[in-house]
Protein backbone atom coordinates (compact mmCIF):
# COMPACT_ATOMS: atom_id res chain seq x y z
CA UNK A 1 0.00 0.00 0.00
CA UNK A 2 1.40 3.62 -1.00
CA UNK A 3 2.05 5.94 1.98
CA UNK A 4 -0.92 9.16 1.33
CA UNK A 5 2.38 11.35 0.49
CA UNK A 6 3.42 9.01 -2.47
CA UNK A 7 -0.35 8.54 -3.74
CA UNK A 8 -0.58 12.75 -3.50
CA UNK A 9 2.80 12.93 -5.07
CA UNK A 10 1.57 10.20 -7.91
CA UNK A 11 -1.88 12.28 -8.59
CA UNK A 12 -0.17 15.82 -8.94
CA UNK A 13 2.56 14.43 -11.02
CA UNK A 14 -0.13 12.77 -13.66
CA UNK A 15 -1.48 16.56 -14.20
CA UNK A 16 0.31 19.00 -16.03
CA UNK A 17 2.04 21.65 -14.56
CA UNK A 18 0.09 25.07 -13.62
CA UNK A 19 -3.02 22.65 -12.15
CA UNK A 20 -4.14 24.15 -9.05
CA UNK A 21 -4.57 22.05 -6.14
CA UNK A 22 -6.59 22.29 -3.03
CA UNK A 23 -6.35 19.76 -0.43
CA UNK A 24 -9.89 18.02 -0.83
CA UNK A 25 -8.85 17.32 -3.94
CA UNK A 26 -6.88 14.10 -2.23
CA UNK A 27 -9.70 13.92 0.44
CA UNK A 28 -9.97 10.26 -1.29
CA UNK A 29 -6.31 9.74 0.00
CA UNK A 30 -6.44 9.88 3.64
CA UNK A 31 -8.22 12.42 6.81
CA UNK A 32 -7.85 15.98 6.33
CA UNK A 33 -5.04 15.75 9.03
CA UNK A 34 -2.54 13.43 7.14
CA UNK A 35 -3.57 14.89 2.95
CA UNK A 36 -2.60 18.12 5.40
CA UNK A 37 0.93 16.49 6.53
CA UNK A 38 1.82 14.93 3.40
CA UNK A 39 0.96 18.16 1.54
CA UNK A 40 3.37 19.94 3.84
CA UNK A 41 6.11 17.34 2.95
CA UNK A 42 5.77 17.87 -0.77
CA UNK A 43 5.72 21.30 -0.32
CA UNK A 44 9.17 20.61 1.73
CA UNK A 45 10.49 18.80 -1.20
CA UNK A 46 9.75 21.00 -3.54
CA UNK A 47 7.17 19.07 -5.43
CA UNK A 48 4.58 21.97 -4.69
CA UNK A 49 4.76 25.43 -4.13
CA UNK A 50 1.90 27.12 -1.96
CA UNK A 51 0.19 30.16 -3.90
CA UNK A 52 -1.74 31.10 -1.05
CA UNK A 53 -3.72 29.43 2.45
CA UNK A 54 -5.21 26.12 1.07
CA UNK A 55 -3.77 26.24 -2.69
CA UNK A 56 -0.76 24.35 -4.10
CA UNK A 57 0.47 24.38 -7.66
CA UNK A 58 3.27 22.50 -9.64
CA UNK A 59 4.79 25.39 -11.12
CA UNK A 60 4.67 25.45 -14.95
CA UNK A 61 9.06 26.09 -15.97
CA UNK A 62 10.34 29.16 -17.96
CA UNK A 63 13.88 28.50 -19.66
CA UNK A 64 14.38 32.52 -18.58
CA UNK A 65 12.39 33.01 -15.45
CA UNK A 66 12.36 30.01 -13.82
CA UNK A 67 9.41 28.81 -12.17
CA UNK A 68 5.88 30.65 -13.41
CA UNK A 69 3.03 31.04 -11.05
CA UNK A 70 -0.37 31.31 -11.67
CA UNK A 71 -1.96 35.04 -11.66
CA UNK A 72 -4.51 36.04 -8.94
CA UNK A 73 -7.02 35.62 -11.64
CA UNK A 74 -6.25 31.93 -12.46
CA UNK A 75 -6.63 31.27 -8.10
CA UNK A 76 -9.94 33.49 -8.16
CA UNK A 77 -11.24 31.11 -11.14
CA UNK A 78 -10.22 28.09 -9.47
CA UNK A 79 -11.70 28.49 -6.38
CA UNK A 80 -14.78 29.93 -7.98
CA UNK A 81 -14.76 26.41 -9.35
CA UNK A 82 -13.96 24.13 -6.28
CA UNK A 83 -16.86 25.77 -4.04
CA UNK A 84 -19.36 26.13 -7.16
CA UNK A 85 -20.33 29.69 -6.75
CA UNK A 86 -21.04 32.37 -9.21
CA UNK A 87 -18.02 35.83 -9.19
CA UNK A 88 -18.40 38.91 -11.66
CA UNK A 89 -15.16 41.19 -11.54
CA UNK A 90 -15.95 44.61 -10.12
CA UNK A 91 -14.10 48.01 -9.65
CA UNK A 92 -11.05 48.74 -11.30
CA UNK A 93 -10.44 44.77 -11.84
CA UNK A 94 -13.49 45.33 -14.21
CA UNK A 95 -11.76 48.49 -15.82
CA UNK A 96 -8.71 46.64 -16.39
CA UNK A 97 -10.48 43.35 -17.98
CA UNK A 98 -12.15 45.72 -20.45
CA UNK A 99 -9.13 47.91 -21.29
CA UNK A 100 -10.65 50.61 -20.28
CA UNK A 101 -7.00 50.99 -17.97
CA UNK A 102 -3.60 49.65 -18.02
CA UNK A 103 -3.44 49.89 -14.28
CA UNK A 104 -3.24 46.14 -12.92
CA UNK A 105 -5.24 46.32 -9.71
CA UNK A 106 -3.55 44.89 -6.51
CA UNK A 107 -6.70 43.63 -5.25
CA UNK A 108 -9.25 41.76 -7.63
CA UNK A 109 -12.36 42.12 -6.55
CA UNK A 110 -15.05 39.62 -7.11
CA UNK A 111 -18.59 40.30 -6.69
CA UNK A 112 -20.13 36.83 -5.71
CA UNK A 113 -23.07 34.43 -4.18
CA UNK A 114 -20.33 32.42 -2.26
CA UNK A 115 -18.93 33.55 1.18
CA UNK A 116 -17.27 36.59 1.93
CA UNK A 117 -13.32 36.05 2.15
CA UNK A 118 -9.68 37.40 1.00
CA UNK A 119 -6.84 35.45 0.06
CA UNK A 120 -3.23 37.02 -0.51
CA UNK A 121 -1.48 35.52 -3.82
CA UNK A 122 1.86 36.70 -4.17
CA UNK A 123 1.69 40.44 -3.60
CA UNK A 124 -1.81 40.51 -5.12
CA UNK A 125 -5.09 39.98 -2.86
CA UNK A 126 -8.53 38.53 -4.14
CA UNK A 127 -11.62 39.88 -2.62
CA UNK A 128 -14.62 37.28 -2.41
CA UNK A 129 -17.44 40.35 -2.10
CA UNK A 130 -21.07 39.11 -0.88
CA UNK A 131 -23.28 40.76 -3.55
CA UNK A 132 -27.46 40.54 -4.55
CA UNK A 133 -28.05 37.71 -6.71
CA UNK A 134 -29.13 39.93 -9.54
CA UNK A 135 -25.59 41.18 -9.62
CA UNK A 136 -24.69 37.53 -11.01
CA UNK A 137 -27.92 37.40 -13.17
CA UNK A 138 -25.63 38.98 -16.25
CA UNK A 139 -25.34 35.73 -19.12
CA UNK A 140 -22.55 37.74 -21.25
CA UNK A 141 -19.04 37.61 -20.55
CA UNK A 142 -18.50 41.04 -21.80
CA UNK A 143 -21.38 42.98 -20.75
CA UNK A 144 -21.65 41.89 -17.12
CA UNK A 145 -17.83 43.41 -17.16
CA UNK A 146 -19.27 46.51 -18.81
CA UNK A 147 -21.90 46.78 -16.04
CA UNK A 148 -19.30 46.87 -13.72
CA UNK A 149 -16.76 48.94 -14.84
CA UNK A 150 -19.29 51.72 -15.91
CA UNK A 151 -20.44 51.44 -12.24
CA UNK A 152 -17.16 51.78 -10.75
CA UNK A 153 -16.29 54.94 -13.57
CA UNK A 154 -20.17 56.49 -12.33
CA UNK A 155 -23.19 58.09 -13.71
CA UNK A 156 -21.68 61.05 -16.26
CA UNK A 157 -18.47 60.61 -16.07
CA UNK A 158 -17.71 57.79 -18.80
CA UNK A 159 -15.82 59.58 -21.75
CA UNK A 160 -16.38 59.53 -25.98
CA UNK A 161 -14.17 57.27 -25.78
CA UNK A 162 -14.32 54.88 -23.48
CA UNK A 163 -17.80 55.16 -24.43
CA UNK A 164 -16.75 53.68 -28.42
CA UNK A 165 -14.93 51.39 -26.74
CA UNK A 166 -17.46 49.43 -24.53
CA UNK A 167 -19.99 50.20 -27.44
CA UNK A 168 -17.33 48.34 -30.07
CA UNK A 169 -16.76 45.29 -27.00
CA UNK A 170 -20.20 44.83 -26.41
CA UNK A 171 -21.21 44.41 -30.28
CA UNK A 172 -19.36 41.42 -30.19
CA UNK A 173 -21.55 40.18 -27.62
CA UNK A 174 -24.48 37.48 -28.03
CA UNK A 175 -27.31 39.36 -28.86
CA UNK A 176 -29.41 37.48 -26.58
CA UNK A 177 -26.84 37.59 -24.11
CA UNK A 178 -26.57 41.15 -24.66
CA UNK A 179 -30.77 41.63 -24.39
CA UNK A 180 -31.10 40.15 -21.43
CA UNK A 181 -28.53 41.64 -19.60
CA UNK A 182 -29.22 45.58 -20.67
CA UNK A 183 -32.13 44.97 -18.81
CA UNK A 184 -30.35 44.09 -15.44
CA UNK A 185 -28.21 47.26 -15.62
CA UNK A 186 -29.25 50.76 -13.98
CA UNK A 187 -31.23 52.72 -16.64
CA UNK A 188 -28.30 55.12 -17.51
CA UNK A 189 -26.02 51.92 -18.15
CA UNK A 190 -28.91 50.57 -20.22
CA UNK A 191 -28.53 53.84 -22.24
CA UNK A 192 -25.22 53.20 -23.03
CA UNK A 193 -25.45 49.56 -23.51
CA UNK A 194 -28.33 50.03 -26.29
CA UNK A 195 -26.00 51.79 -28.58
CA UNK A 196 -24.44 48.14 -29.40
CA UNK A 197 -27.58 46.41 -30.22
Amino acid sequence: MQSIEKQIDKTIKAKQKGVLFFPEDFASHGSSEAVRKALDRLEEKKVLVRVAQGIYVRPKQNKLIGSVMPSAEEVAEAIAKRDKIRTVPSGAYALNALGLSNQIPMKVVLLTDGSPREIKVGKRTIKFKKTTPKNLLAKGKTSRLVIQALKELGNGKVSEQEEKKIIALLKKESFADLVHDIALAPVWIQKIMKKAL
